[in-house]
């Protein structure tokens, strides 16, 4: 019997697949064959891992985000604890950012499941129940701070997540470079921060 070591590698394995094939081709078409042909497995096993299609999809998508999380914890972490509110919210906003090639692949794959979540009423009602973790961390966050706390920090951090994912597609789109796309991000910190 396998570990759980090695079964997690291979769950991670048939993952990784989809996420090439959804960052190439989208998800519409991908199919359990095609998954398994990109992983160098059988369809069998794929099924094994994680049933059906939907399954495989819900679960490649949760393995690319908590891959997400533990990066995001780990570069907001080196910047130690003596940092502002507002250094810590801007660099949790940047993390929504594609400022780098893994950031980018991963919000290319993340579109292609928005756009497969559009279309399936069983994604969407999924979606639509999702527990909004970010906007609680950031509003706990601006609530912390006197100097931050407003009538309505779980607002202001809807507010700042949305404005953040504005600017991941039109930076995704090439429509905004990275400099001027820093720049409006702090301009919208200002005008919910104070400059």
């Amino acid at each position: 019997m396998a570990s759980d070591e090695s079964k997690a590698r291979r769950r991670r394995q048939i993952a990784e697949a989809v996420w090439r094939l959804a960052g190439r081709e989208g998800l519409e078409a991908v199919t359990l064959r095609q998954v398994a042909d990109e992983a160098g497995v059988s369809m069998r096993l794929v099924q094994y891992y994680f049933g059906n299609r939907t399954a495989l999809l819900l679960a490649a998508l949760e393995i690319l985000n908590e891959d997400a999380e533990t990066t995001a914890q780990q570069r907001i972490g080196a910047l130690g604890n003596d940092i502002s509110t507002r250094q810590l919210v801007r660099a949790i906003l940047m993390e929504l950012l594609p400022l780098d090639e893994d950031r980018r692949r991963r919000y290319v794959v993340q579109s292609a499941y928005f756009v497969r979540f559009l279309t399936d009423p069983q994604l969407q009602e999924i979606a639509r129940t999702a527990d909004p973790a970010l906007e609680s961390l950031l509003a706990s966050i601006l609530s912390a701070d006197p100097a931050t706390a407003s009538d309505d920090a779980f607002a202001d951090a809807e507010l700042l997540i949305a404005f953040a994912f504005g600017l991941q597609a039109q930076m995704l789109l090439e429509q905004l470079d990275e400099p001027h796309a820093l720049r409006l991000l702090d301009r919208i910190l200002d005008r919910i921060l104070g400059g």
